[in-house]
């Protein structure tokens, strides 16, 4: 079981509300009783080292994964037991390690995918383009191009945008810095920015500590599977464990 430190209790604003959540994979033990919550219209990041529970958590949450024990609340509403596509239709979408795009379809064939969850997606599927076309104008730039053309942070821009798509009310983000270049890194961070300043909620797992720090209001570090410090980053950002672990000894 994992020591409880800084727990946070619920805003009554939450948007996400996860509760001692127990996951396994096979016999193998991933989460222990982690609690996170997500205030609404702020940015939580996750950080932590590789084998940590970081991914497991964010699958869990989107129903990849059925957890063993704990609790999983959206907007007032259980949803622990809810399959994947449902909870992508309340309004939960994530931007997956890896970015997942369908290489030979087109960047617009691609955001179209990220649509087609809702409920009558095709309604307001017009506008909903425009929005991300502005957000992220290399994309109207690429629209005719095969995902498998583009560069590696075109390639995250688009993931972004297929996940806007699904009118998100929580983005849950993957590692969305891996394998980018740091001048592409500071783009696709620059893009989050902005979505949070106009009200979008993100859960974000990072690696890269730094980046996530400027983007995110709270913290949550995760070491095996527990939760080791969480708080406001700036009540955590000079927690020695946090500098020790992710950022290296000052």
């Amino acid at each position: 079981m994992c020591a409880t430190r800084g727990k946070e209790k619920a805003t009554g604003e939450d948007v996400l509300v996860v509760e001692d959540l127990v996951t396994f994979y096979g016999s193998i033990q991933a989460l222990h009783g982690v609690s996170v919550s997500v205030p609404r219209g702020e940015v939580v990041a996750v950080l932590g080292a590789n084998g940590s529970g970081k991914s497991t958590l964010l699958h869990t949450i989107q129903g990849l994964l059925r957890p063993s024990a704990g609790t999983i609340v959206h907007d007032g509403e259980d949803i622990t037991s809810l399959p994947a596509e449902r909870v992508v239709a309340r309004g939960i979408c994530q931007v997956p390690e890896g970015r997942r795009l369908f290489p030979t379809l087109s960047v617009e064939d691609n955001l179209l995918i990220g649509a087609s969850g809702k409920r009558n997606w095709r309604k307001g599927f017009d506008e909903d383009l425009a929005y991300v076309y502005d957000l992220l104008p290399v994309l109207r730039e690429r629209r005719d191009q095969m995902a498998k053309t583009l560069s590696g942070g075109e390639q995250q821009m688009v993931a972004i945008g297929r996940a806007l798509m699904g009118h998100p009310s929580l983005l849950l983000l993957d590692e969305p810095s891996m394998g980018l270049a740091p001048l592409i890194v500071k783009d696709v961070y620059e893009a989050l920015a902005k979505l949070n300043e106009q009200g979008m909620t993100m859960l974000l797992v990072e690696q890269s500590a730094e980046m996530a720090l400027s983007l995110a209001h709270r913290v949550v570090c995760m070491r095996a599977g527990c939760v080791v410090l969480s708080g406001a980053v700036e009540e955590v950002a000079d927690d020695p464990r946090l500098h020790d672990v992710y950022l290296g000894a000052r």
